[in-house]
């Protein structure tokens, strides 16, 4: 029976696009956007694991960006806007989204959980269309 296998790779803002890689396995990929990326992530690791006994689906690759490179791409979220949903001094978020201070993982949880739910609510939302 094959082995399932988990695989966290960080990635990274580079002048071409993105690039993500893998601490524990020599995963490495690059790609011009964020899908792009993330299907070029699977097929590495698919590669890298040819030959073994083991299974993935796209599930089993988890993607990891700081605050600062994440604003940088998802333009269209705002700090201050984050900083309000969630109840978090807007100063202090904006200090770690520059990279001038490094938020606690209880923090971090905060954040995401804050950028989850503005993604949840972004996704029931439907435009009018205009004849």
């Amino acid at each position: 029976m094959a082995k399932k296998k988990k695989i966290k790779m960080t990635v990274e803002k580079t002048d071409t696009g993105f690039s993500a890689y893998s601490d524990k396995d020599s995963i490495f990929t690059t790609g011009k956007t964020i899908p792009e990326l993330i299907n070029n992530a699977f097929e590495a690791a698919e590669l890298f694991f040819e030959g073994e006994d083991v299974k993935l689906d796209h599930n089993d690759i988890k993607f990891e960006i700081d605050l600062q490179q994440f604003f940088k791409y998802y333009k269209v979220l705002n700090a201050k806007f984050l900083a309000e949903k969630i109840g978090m001094n807007a100063t202090l978020l904006s200090q770690y989204v520059q990279g001038h201070k490094k938020p606690s993982e209880k923090q971090t949880d905060r954040i995401l959980a804050g950028i989850h739910q503005i993604g949840q609510e972004l996704s029931g939302i439907n435009l009018l269309r205009t004849a």
